[in-house]
């Protein structure tokens, strides 16, 4: 048979099986549209995976791992058409829906801004450009900042939650699953550190360095290069500023922001000592209540996904059938467990179109645990 022959063949398989495709989604359709249904002889992994046991029975060894994996993305295809036919009933979709009907809200100008730190602190630098007109509170560690929040003391928290050099701030990802709190705006920060001491010190006069852990391991460079210095965590890189400040002993430096020098009456000993120059911190800001501001156009969600093969690959086809762009996916393990992992998903969507509230019932009711960020814009 020619090359051609073999070509008009293949075209008439795949006709037939478009035709037979579009039934059996207008049968999932129905399917889910019928409330009355018995949901465990219709659908669910043992039904699914009874099917494949059955269409591939007298499929030729070598094939049968190929038909799972075309049936598995029938399986999802079908399942995401259905949601948007019914509508999955959801608490995500409630809460999305009661926000909706209260209109877009405009971005405020004003606000009480909680942070972590003292004044000169990076997250305060990301507030006053969130936040032009504010009333900053400041924390001892970002748990405080987010109890802040829940209380009422404060109408809203700016944390750092990624940096482009060392990555995600996972200690702020857990206590977004510890707290109900929602993102609302995220801003690009380019960071820059100084070495600074108090006036009248020389680099060589240096012993000590003290800075927060992130500013540490994004000069990493630097540091390695000096001798005979230690290099001590604190809580905050302004906190570290108004240590050396405070300090009796002229052998002490700090790395913070620039702003510090002028608040805490500090010599800059070296500028721009961080690894790499395009340095960029990513911080949000959150609420105790859901608010969709106008111009939201991203999503961050946190699901539980089982450690078994195929279970993040079938979210991931949620995604890639509606054509969502996702711009972070991350992992990491859940605690005290090894069999279960906790994922990052940050994706370009508005929550007032319809399929992207199916798709977060959907996870919300197939994951082990789904927790909703927030929708938000990032400047």
């Amino acid at each position: 048979m020619s090359a051609a022959e073999l070509k008009t063949k293949i075209d008439s398989i795949d006709d037939e099986i478009a035709s037979l495709y579009v039934k059996r989604m207008e049968l999932a359709g129905e399917m889910a549209r019928d409330t009355s249904r018995d949901v465990a002889e219709t659908d669910g992994t043992l039904v699914e995976k009874a099917t494949v046991n059955r269409v591939t029975k007298n499929m030729p060894e070598g094939m049968k791992l190929y038909a799972k994996q075309l049936y598995d993305t029938l399986f999802n295809t079908a399942r995401a058409y259905g949601a948007q036919n019914a509508g999955v009933p959801s608490s995500i979709r409630t809460l999305l829906d009661g926000a909706l009907a209260k209109g877009e809200e405009t971005f405020p100008v004003s606000a009480t801004v909680a942070c972590q730190g003292v004044a000169g602190a990076y997250a305060q630098i990301a507030a006053d450009k969130m936040f032009p007109i504010n009333d900053i509170l400041y924390f001892k560690d970002w748990d405080a900042v987010f109890g802040a929040v829940e209380r009422g003391l404060c109408d809203y928290g700016v944390l750092p939650i990624e940096n482009s050099s060392v990555g995600s701030v996972n200690a702020v990802y857990d206590l977004m699953r510890k707290h109900k709190c929602y993102i609302l705006r995220a801003i690009r920060l380019r960071v820059q550190h100084y070495l600074m001491a108090k006036p009248g010190t020389d680099p060589e006069d240096v012993k000590e360095i003290f800075s927060h852990k992130q500013a540490i391991d994004q000069c990493s460079a630097f540091l390695h290069g000096l001798k005979n210095v230690k290099v001590n965590v604190v809580e905050n890189t302004a906190v570290a500023a108004r240590m050396v400040k405070d300090s009796p002993d002229k052998g002490v430096a700090c790395i913070a922001s620039e702003s510090c020098a002028g608040i805490y009456g500090l010599r800059v000993l070296q500028p721009n000592i961080q690894d790499n120059d395009i340095n960029y911190t990513r911080f949000i800001a959150i609420s105790k209540d859901l608010h969709l501001f106008e111009d939201s156009d991203k999503i961050s969600i946190m699901v539980n996904l089982p450690h078994e093969a195929g279970s993040l690959n079938r979210i991931l086809n949620k995604f890639s059938t509606l054509g969502l762009n996702l711009t972070k996916l991350e992992s990491r393990p859940m605690g005290n467990t090894d069999f279960e992992f906790a994922f990052y998903f940050d994706f370009e969507a508005r929550v007032d179109k319809e399929e992207v509230k199916n798709l977060l019932s959907e996870l919300e009711t197939e994951c082990v645990k789904f927790v909703f960020l927030g929708s938000y814009r990032e400047i």
